[in-house]
């Protein structure tokens, strides 16, 4: 019995952990409790290396695993911690190494970063490249200069300013860098959906691709959409016919123009039932549901037959009048 609950539960408790280089949270197993800020010594796939517990520690639970769960080796100490500055010192080295070897083979690749392993037994150099890139005369060279084993790990752009970081146009250090574990996807629809001019250099951000907090701001935009007409619709306002040119949404006000005249106007004036008008559309649609369980509930042919039935009645009693009324001529005819 004991045996089939240590297979069920590996770890008594489930510990989350995050590391300098990345803000997401990974799950490891533990055999003790440990406090937020508490610097711990854990197995990954890389290597042996510290990190930081981000959260407290929880009971062990399979549906919150994905994969392989690595085991926390122990809680690190002073000496560790010391080792893990000496590392960093090494590593500015060892980058300066790489980037020589790069320049001497003329690769065609970006050197990011670069990172020893807390035993120094593996170093992890990053790159950016916009085609592939045939490093194997660098694996030699590297692991002639340096003795211990290399490992190049290539990442795209927006890895790349998650990694090095910034300032965005807000003002404020880049959301990749600061806050965002996993990056999500952003479309130039939903730059469309919040009516912004289509410059590709404006809505970049520092990786070059479209800015996350596109993201951030679509679904308001798309809640505040419902119900108004689109961009170049035709209305009527005061008597007069016109064009409706663009919208701002955040103050509620359209700009309408003729051959005329140009006028901004508050969507409370151009549509007074604006406000209303999702509930009104809800309310049309519960009285249709009824209607149509109404309608499915009924033979599909039964008016029809009816129809048809009475046709056939109308029909049938104009023949006998006629033929009533030839039978009464033929009559007087004969009397005659």
């Amino acid at each position: 019995m004991n045996d089939n609950l240590d297979k069920e539960k590996p770890y008594p408790y489930l510990v989350y952990i995050q590391f300098e280089e990345s803000k997401k949270p990974y799950s490891f197993g533990s055999h003790e409790r440990y406090h937020v800020n508490d610097y711990v010594i854990v197995e990954t796939v890389r290597g042996q290396e510290i990190g930081k517990v981000c959260v407290p520690t929880l009971e062990y639970d399979e549906k919150k695993i994905k994969g392989e769960c690595k085991p926390v080796i122990r809680k690190a100490t002073e000496a560790d911690l010391e080792r893990k500055e000496q590392n960093k010192e090494k590593a500015k080295k060892a980058i300066l190494v790489c980037q020589d070897c790069i320049r001497n083979l003329d690769l065609d690749m970006h050197l990011i970063s670069c990172e020893y392993t807390l035993d120094c037994a593996k170093v992890i150099f990053t790159y950016i490249s916009d085609e592939r890139v045939d490093f194997r005369q660098l694996l030699k060279d590297l692991a002639h200069q340096l003795h211990c084993r290399i490992e190049l790990r290539q990442v795209g752009p927006r890895n790349k300013a998650k990694m090095v970081g910034g300032i965005g146009n807000c003002g404020m250090e880049c959301c990749c860098s600061r806050f965002l574990s996993d990056f999500d996807t952003v479309s130039i629809n939903m730059a469309k959906n919040q009516m912004l001019a289509l410059n590709i250099s404006k809505l970049s951000g520092q990786c070059g691709k479209l800015m996350c907090c596109l993201r951030y701001e679509n679904d308001q935009y798309t809640e505040l959409k419902k119900g108004l007409p689109k961009i170049n619709s035709h209305v009527t306002y005061e008597g007069n016919n016109y064009r409706i040119s663009s919208m701002n949404l955040l103050q509620k006000q359209a700009k309408i123009e003729n051959k005329e005249e140009v006028k901004f106007v508050s969507f409370s004036e151009l549509y007074p039932d604006h406000e209303a008008m999702p509930d009104k559309l809800k309310e049309k649609k519960e009285k249709a549901e009824p209607e149509r369980s109404e309608k499915a509930g009924r033979p599909h042919n039964r008016s029809h037959k009816q129809n048809k039935s009475n046709e056939k009645v109308n029909r049938n009693g104009k023949n006998e009048r006629h033929q009533r009324n030839d039978r009464n001529h033929h009559e007087k005819t004969k009397k005659l």
